[in-house]
């Protein structure tokens, strides 16, 4: 009888494999994970089904999970390469290129004649190559210099300034000194100092770089970047056509010293009868964030936005989002507010494909200021006292208060660990408590947290992104936790919906909208990411 009942388990976890290998084949992988749990609870003894749960988490970025899987997985059958090579996956996955380099080294060992196999292994070997390079080269925190110090935007072009003028400049002003020096009669010392000032300024004018004339897109006409310039602009990416590379360093290095004047816990101010919008996640679907502004209006004083985080990486419009954000930003600064996410990081940005695009699109050296500017973005906001907006989530002690987030040294990149990590990584959970986090990094923690975190803050509301939700948003925590996420139909593949928050004061109840994917370019995501990293997408 016993014998029976376990025949009849095997055949009934065979079944819910075939369906949860059904939903993932139709992008639902929270429902094949679903699957494939009650698969293993019915035969936790076969391999094949914690790799394949493992496949899913991978695929909703779940990375802890996958790798807890996947070990699952090697200790049920140490020899069931699958295994080594989905947790070798999700180490890459996290950047963890020397513990993936193991997984691939036994799965090699496994398969020795998989071509695949020795593909991937190659091309992790060269990762971990780089990393080692790299990290042979690098200068200490304490003695690297500032990236955007060492530019000035005035000089970036390819014809300069007309010698003419500055010479005929100089010439008038020497014949009007020494004019001066008849009529007033000023001593040989001041008549030098005068002659010097007027020469070096003429020609320190005449150093200034003009954008080619043959250059047809858009222009900032001197200090300030206006809203013709913004719409010009965002037209042209959207005919797929760059930004010039001097209006390019002007435009992040004039937020670079906006945000570099901003607390780590921004306080906004919404007026009563005035309204906000807030946006989750866009991963560099720029198409998407058109379509936003199309529903929403465009960022101004009156039509303030806040975005959440994640602007860059996955999708391949990367540089086209975070120069039109930017652009707003310096246009006015109270029309939008950015706040970091976890991929506004030199970790991410090397993996998920932003630095690849800038290297593509601009250069080297906006890889370095990129990351540079990334550093000086706040951590959090507070919307009228009562709605607290970050990208991640809470953290792993109570009792954390809004001061202690004010004072959060951030200008560095994300650590593993404590309040500015958590703020980033963290993910809200059903059950109480707190839990590990199913990425790896940060934690995952329960309404109960939510709870005393808002009380002990005197606020009503959490709002927070980094997580695909399948209507672009999702209430949880007894409606004291809002996630927004508004990259609608993520990665060309997730079939999810996007979703903004609009707050009008002074009830500041969420009124949510939810929007769907418009068509792109035929540009995939990922197209400028870790070569190794798309060999899995």
């Amino acid at each position: 009888m016993e014998t029976k009942n376990e025949n009849s388990d095997v055949s009934r976890a065979e079944e819910f494999k075939s369906q949860a290998n059904e939903a993932f084949k139709g992008h639902k992988y929270s429902s094949a994970i679903d699957l494939y749990t009650k698969a293993i609870e019915l035969n936790s003894n076969n391999a094949v089904y914690w790799a394949n749960r493992a496949f899913a988490h991978t695929k909703l970025e779940e990375y802890g999970s996958a790798i807890q899987d996947a070990s699952k997985a090697i200790e049920v059958d140490s020899r069931y390469s699958k295994g080594y090579y989905r947790r070798g996956a999700a180490y890459l996955a996290m950047g963890k290129f020397k513990d993936a380099l193991k997984d691939f080294q036994q799965v090699k060992r496994l398969s020795p004649n998989d071509p695949d196999a020795t593909r991937k292994l190659k091309e992790c070997e060269k990762a971990v190559m780089k990393l080692k390079f790299e990290e042979a080269i690098s200068v200490p925190v304490s003695e690297r210099r500032s990236v955007a110090e060492s530019i000035d935007f005035h000089t970036i072009g390819n014809k300069p300034r007309s010698s003419s003028m500055p010479t005929k400049t100089a010439l008038a002003a020497v014949v009007a000194a020494v004019m001066v020096v008849a009529v007033r009669g000023f001593a040989t010392t001041e008549i030098l100092m005068v002659l010097v000032s007027v020469v070096l300024g003429t020609f320190w004018w005449g150093s200034f770089s003009e954008v080619e004339p043959q250059y047809s897109g858009a222009r900032i006409e001197g200090e300030e970047v206006t809203l013709d310039f913004v719409k010009t602009m965002m037209e042209d990416f959207k005919n797929q056509k760059t930004l010039h590379k001097r209006y390019a360093y002007q435009i992040v290095l004039q937020t670079r010293q906006i945000l570099l004047a901003l607390p780590s816990l921004v306080d906004i101010s919404v007026p009563h009868g005035k309204h906000i919008t807030v946006c989750g996640d866009v991963h560099g679907q720029f198409y998407d964030l058109l379509n936003i502004f199309e529903l929403n209006g465009l960022p101004s004083e009156e039509n303030p936005y806040l975005f959440n985080g994640d602007f860059v990486d996955r999708g391949s419009f990367s540089v086209e989002i975070i120069l039109t954000l930017f652009a707003f930003k310096c246009m006015c600064p109270s029309s939008i507010y950015l706040a970091r996410g976890n991929h506004e990081s030199k970790s991410m940005n090397k993996i998920y494909g932003f630095e690849g695009e800038v290297r593509s699109k601009l250069s080297e050296k906006f890889v370095d200021l990129f990351a540079e500017v990334f550093c000086y973005l706040p951590l959090a906001h507070v919307i009228n006292g009562k709605v607290f907006v970050v990208h991640g989530g809470l953290f792993s002690v109570d009792g954390v208060k809004l001061s202690d987030i004010r004072a959060i040294d951030r200008f560095c990149e994300p650590p593993e660990e404590g309040l500015m990590c958590e703020l980033l990584w963290s993910d809200p959970q059903p059950l109480p408590g707190r839990g590990p986090s199913k990425r790896g990094v940060g934690l995952s923690f329960g309404g109960d947290v939510t709870k005393r975190f808002l009380q002990d803050n005197n606020l009503d509301l959490l709002v927070r992104s980094h997580e695909v939700k399948d209507e672009g948003y999702e209430v949880e925590h007894d409606g004291k936790l809002i996630t927004v996420f508004s990259a609608p139909n993520y990665c060309d593949q997730m079939g999810n919906k996007g979703a903004f928050i609009r707050f009008e004061a002074p009830d500041m109840k969420p009124n949510i909208v939810t929007f769907s994917a418009v068509p792109h370019p035929d540009v995939k995501p990922m197209a400028y990411a870790n070569n190794f990293l798309r060999m899995f997408n």
